[in-house]
């Protein structure tokens, strides 16, 4: 690590990527990391149980984009420090030529990533220094390993809510599928408020009072906004454990806090499709 890198991060206020890391099992996260992340288990228990569904709906959604979908070039944005079942991992598993472009700006997720984001000989694994809120930049330098020529995933996996205004928001996702052609997908999940259960609204009101970077939770019909235009492939918008399970849920647990989708982008395709996408999930929140 870079002494630039060392003086970027701060080790003493939590960090959003090391305390998810502490939630799915990792090692890189630090005491106060787990303070929080504890402090937010207590208000809402379920909170791991929701990191991991995140994650295996990022492995699952992948696996189909690289077999069935037929994509071979991913752009995963706000990627986060690199664990099990990595999207080039994932995707290279499926087919070796894949290329993948990981972008975050975070000091720790990029000194991680330079060191443990390694590709198979056959394709490209590559890393972009870059704001979410700067897609612009992001898609320049991503072109520089990716042909936009060709069909694209584009991979928000629990990172839209780091962006608090729901139109901004909106506009980064559409500026980001603009650049890419027919045939290109995207693949999206993000919290949701839960209208009978506040507790996860609470947990998450406790962190971003902690000054850790910030995070809003969603209602469906707002994070279904994100697939306008868009085709949705089978199951729809629905909980990111429902969304093709490998497994089933245990008996008496239901699936909570957080629903996923791919949205196909067809040629000339301009009809929202989120309306049907709502009416889709399932069970009722």
């Amino acid at each position: 690590m870079t002494d630039d890198l060392e003086a970027a991060i701060d080790a003493g206020v939590p960090h959003s990527a090391r305390i998810w890391n502490y939630w799915l099992g990792g090692r890189d996260n630090s005491p106060v990391d787990r303070e929080a992340g504890d402090q937010y288990r207590e208000t809402f228990p379920d909170i791991v149980t929701v990191a991991r569904a995140s994650r295996h709906f990022l492995t699952r959604s992948v696996r189909y984009l690289a077999g069935e979908a037929g994509i071979r070039q991913f752009l995963d944005v706000g990627s986060g420090l690199p664990t099990a079942d990595n999207t080039h991992e994932v995707a290279q598993r499926v087919a070796p030529q894949s290329r993948i472009v990981y972008v975050d700006q975070d000091p720790l997720v990029l000194t991680h990533a330079r060191a443990l984001l390694t590709s198979a000989p056959e394709g490209i694994t590559d890393y972009i220094d870059s704001d979410l809120r700067r897609p612009d930049e992001i898609l320049e330098a991503a072109a520089k390993t990716l042909d936009f020529g060709r069909p694209v995933a584009l991979i928000l996996s629990g990172i839209m809510g780091h962006v608090p205004d729901a139109e901004e928001a909106r506009s980064i996702v559409r500026r980001l599928l603009a650049a890419l052609p027919p045939g290109s997908c995207l693949s999206l999940n993000d919290g949701i408020t839960v209208a009978e259960d506040t507790s996860y609204e609470e947990a998450q009101e406790e962190y971003n009072d902690s000054g850790a970077m910030p995070y809003v939770l969603r209602t469906p019909e707002e994070i279904a906004r994100f697939f306008d235009g868009l085709e949705l492939i089978e199951p729809g918008l629905v909980h990111a454990q429902l969304w093709r399970p490998e497994t089933t849920l245990p008996d008496g647990s239901a699936p909570v806090g957080q629903i996923a989708g791919v949205g196909y982008k067809r040629r000339g395709s301009t009809s929202p499709q989120s309306t049907g996408a709502v009416s889709r999930i399932r069970p009722k929140f």
